[in-house]
């Protein structure tokens, strides 16, 4: 089954391109800020939610192991 049929996969492929987003931007900034208009706004759209919403990504990255740890 493909993540985009599976909710919890499609979520788990979301918070991957958040943290990953996130991370690639504290490290180096120039290449995300000048791409912030196009196809690659998306990554730069996942820095800033990554950024502005640390602490509710971090509960849901953990949220998503422990769900994944029970199955």
């Amino acid at each position: 089954m493909s993540a985009l049929f599976n909710f919890q996969s499609l979520l788990l492929v979301i918070l991957l391109l958040i943290c990953t987003s996130t991370y690639a931007h504290q490290v180096i900034p120039a290449i995300m800020n000048r791409n912030n208009s196009g196809v690659f706004g998306i990554f730069w759209k996942a820095a800033r939610i990554g950024e502005r919403l640390s602490p509710y990504v971090s509960i849901c990255c953990i949220a998503m192991a422990i769900s994944l740890f029970l199955q």
